[in-house]
């Protein structure tokens, strides 16, 4: 779960990024309910893909200045008998409902 918690973060940091509405570091990391440390690593994961991250004083907030996006989606297919159950989780890091489909084989 560990990971999971992870991925959410950094796709939690990715979208105040991109939207430029990150606050000053304390207030970004207040936001996360995370430690500023821990908003620091996470963008170092986010420049280990690539991203080129800046913080303008002005305007206090971080920004791209490459055009980098992020997709996180997760898809775990659970065997159980008769029952097929998968589970997309991509949704659920966009704050909207975590989708649930049943089939049987």
């Amino acid at each position: 779960m560990k990971n999971l918690k992870t991925l959410e973060r950094l796709q939690q940091l990715h979208l105040r990024i991109k939207n430029e509405n990150t606050g000053a570091p304390k207030q970004l990391a207040d936001l996360m309910q995370i430690s500023q440390r821990s908003v620091y690593s996470l963008m170092h994961q986010l420049k280990d893909y690539k991203a080129e991250i800046c913080y303008s004083r002005n305007r206090e907030t971080y920004y791209y200045t490459n055009a980098f996006d992020l997709r996180v989606a997760i898809s775990v297919t659970v065997l159980n008998g008769d029952e097929v159950t998968e589970i997309f989780g991509g949704s659920y890091f966009l704050g909207e409902n975590l989708h649930l489909a049943r089939k049987l084989q």
